[in-house]
Parts: C-alpha cells; sequence; structure tokens
C-alpha cells in the first residue's frame, strides 16, 4: 500500500474546508499501481490485468472500507482500525481488517459481499512487534483522529472509494495513506493527523 510508482503530484489542499475537525492536510498523488494490488510479477501486462480484475471486484462489492472497518470494530468495544485492505485475488472477496484494542492487534476477515466475519480472529500482543510498529501504534491511540476519518476526508479529496489504509511514517511524521479508486485511476492520499509527529 505504502509505495506508488511513478508519483505526480496533483494537489495539496487544507482539510479544513473538507471536514471540521479532520487531519491537518492532505497531499493525493497518483500513480500506476499501489503494491498492496499487485504481485509485482516481470510482466507488466499481468499486473495491469491483475490490477483491473481486482478493481472490479472491488467496485461490485456490496461492503465499503468504511463498512468493513466498523464490523472489525465493532467486534471490540473501544477497538480502533489501524490498517485495512481489499483482497479480490481470492475466491471470496474481503477486507482485511487490523484493529487495535487492549494492546493487542486484532485481523478480521470481512466478507466484502456480506460484511460477515470469515473465520476467527487473531490477536497478536504488541510486545512481539517490532519497536518501529509499536511506536505508529502508540502515536495512533493517542491522537484523536481515527483512519476511519481519515478515509471520509481521502475519499471526497480524491473523488473516490477507497480500497485501502493504513500508517506510514515518513520524515519522522506520521501519516494516514488511503489509497482510493477515481474513475480509472488509483489515487494515494497521504493525511497528516495533527499532534502526529515524531519528538
Amino acid at each position: 500500500m505504502r509505495a506508488l510508482k511513478d508519483w505526480k503530484l496533483l494537489l495539496a489542499i487544507p482539510l479544513s474546508a473538507l471536514l471540521v475537525a479532520a487531519p491537518a492536510r492532505a497531499v493525493v498523488t497518483t500513480s500506476g499501481t499501489p503494491t498492496a494490488l499487485h504481485n509485482e510479477t516481470d510482466d507488466p501486462e499481468a499486473d495491469r490485468q491483475a490490477v483491473s480484475r481486482e478493481i472490479e471486484r472491488f467496485r461490485s462489492s456490496s461492503i465499503s472500507l468504511s463498512q468493513a472497518m466498523a464490523i472489525a470494530e465493532a467486534r471490540h468495544a473501544g477497538a480502533t482500525t489501524a490498517d485495512v485492505s481489499f483482497d479480490g485475488a481470492s475466491g471470496v472477496p474481503v477486507y482485511r481488517v487490523k484493529t487495535l484494542h487492549n494492546d493487542r492487534i486484532w485481523r478480521h476477515t470481512i466478507n466484502a459481499t456480506t460484511g460477515e466475519v470469515i473465520g476467527g480472529e487473531a490477536a497478536l500482543p504488541l510486545a512481539q512487534l517490532d519497536a518501529d510498529d509499536r511506536s505508529n501504534l502508540a502515536a495512533l491511540g493517542a491522537i484523536r483522529h481515527r483512519l476511519a476519518d481519515a478515509v471520509h476526508v481521502a475519499e471526497r479529496a480524491a473523488s473516490g472509494k477507497a480500497i485501502s489504509g493504513g500508517l506510514v511514517r515518513e520524515r519522522g511524521r506520521l501519516n494516514f495513506a488511503i489509497v482510493v479508486i477515481s474513475g480509472d485511476d488509483l489515487k494515494e492520499v497521504l493525511l497528516e493527523p495533527p499532534g502526529a509527529r515524531t519528538k
């Protein structure tokens, strides 16, 4: 999800114009294919076709990314989503959602057609994560904005529907990175929540 090839800056806008109490600013970039959507084979045409199939499966899904996050968060009162992505490569299209609750990362698989949770849920204690991941998740718990807020703002900023989202840290700043399908383009929206900078 993080890396986009051939970034082109489209626009940077203050988010206060988009949503009250939203993250501080949005940068929208467009590119070929976010890595979350392809396998990076040596065949660019096969990659392009795989991404096209994935996007078509996403567009035909009944459940939105925001709905999948809400379903996963409802499993544990007070949980917040740390990462979410659409996976249309398997037999049943699903969302893979990671939530943070009680010092654990919970992994959920949500059917993108029915909204049902598939299989059980898996939990990983934060103590088993590396220091960078623990730091990012601690920052997520300390800021007042949630990934759901960032998804809403990104969809408005890029005029499309979010297919994935999560946290990235660049140059000491923790950002929400949301990939949005807008028309035939894939756009990544970076949102810096207030108070998310590294000391």
